[in-house]
């Protein structure tokens, strides 16, 4: 308990000499989110990491998350604790691909999940995340054709909800929600038969047919709060539980394995640690640096998004 508090105090020191705000992810670890200023999913992070005031931000979630936290404040410093604190999503698209793809076909309208490196970022017209990809599809004329990218499972489920029969899905996927199993739900709805399901869109089809509710990682907390039921089976990385625990302190969460690791923990999102919070914070460093074209061309797609309600 004592080096806890000792690490949290350099911390808090660290955060006042450098002006520095922490925003982190639902799906960090508890000890990170209780020093956090913001917790929450990517869109509303992307808009903390707008409108906050100070010289440096601590982005506490994956790299791709903080170059988008750049890309919004180009004069300030953002950190992140772990360069390897990647995405396997970010992996599936290389930009290089998407440039040969609109090479052959540069009519679609591209539309990038914001699970993606900032480069993808600069070839796309707009973003999206979980919470808005559906509002962000409707945003464009049906007869344009769109490409999304790079999540299939996401993909496919806001192109069944918007009826674009114009739209292609790129074949990414999460390597947490992509393997949670619809064998393993049906087993554990018959062990919590009073339970709702509550899943992220980036789960399998035949995973999101038997929930009640589908949303993004915020959503998914504030639909469990809002319900008079007690019991919920949470289809999506674990993390997210204490977050779950703190709205909702009576009520009861379960989460499934899925088939990779037998748990429902992202590796890349675990890799961020308070040692390494300090550390960034004490050395800014490791540190997002993007150049200004870069910036400049993955600013627009992220504004057109953020303009979206």
């Amino acid at each position: 308990m004592l080096a806890l508090q000792s690490i949290t105090d350099e911390i808090a020191d660290l955060k006042t000499s450098r002006r520095a705000v922490i925003l982190a992810h639902h799906y960090q670890d508890r000890e990170i989110q209780d020093l956090a200023d913001a917790v929450g999913d990517s869109l509303e992070l992307a808009r903390k990491a707008r409108d906050f005031s100070g010289d440096v931000i601590a982005f506490c979630g994956v790299w791709f998350m903080a170059e988008t936290a750049k890309v919004l404040n180009p004069e300030r410093i953002v950190v992140v604790p772990d360069r390897d604190a990647g995405c396997s999503l970010v992996d599936s698209c290389p930009v290089d691909q998407l440039r040969a793809w609109k090479a052959v076909d540069p009519d679609h309208v591209i539309v990038a999940y914001i699970n993606t490196s900032v480069e993808v970022k600069a070839e796309s017209d707009i973003l999206c995340t979980s919470r808005n990809a559906v509002k962000v599809v409707n945003s464009i004329p049906a007869h344009k054709p769109v490409l999304f990218l790079p999540d299939i499972n996401l993909g496919n489920y806001v192109r069944e909800q918007t009826g674009r029969t114009n739209m292609k899905v790129w074949q990414g996927a999460c390597i947490v929600h992509a393997t949670f199993a619809a064998r393993k739900l049906l087993a554990a709805r018959g062990e919590h038969p009073a339970a709702l399901v509550a899943a992220h869109p980036e789960c399998p089809k035949d995973v999101l047919q038997m929930a009640d509710f589908i949303g993004s990682t915020s959503a998914i907390v504030d639909w469990c709060a809002a319900q008079d039921a007690q019991e919920f089976i949470v289809m999506t990385e674990s993390g997210v539980r204490y977050s779950l625990e703190k709205m909702a302190p009576r009520k009861t969460f379960h989460f499934l394995p899925n088939e990779q690791c037998n748990c429902s923990e992202c590796p890349y999102m675990k890799r961020n640690t308070l040692e390494k919070l300090r550390d960034a914070l004490r050395d800014l460093d490791p540190r997002v640096e993007l150049s200004a074209e870069t910036i400049a061309r993955a600013r627009l797609p992220i504004d057109r998004m953020l303009a979206i309600r």
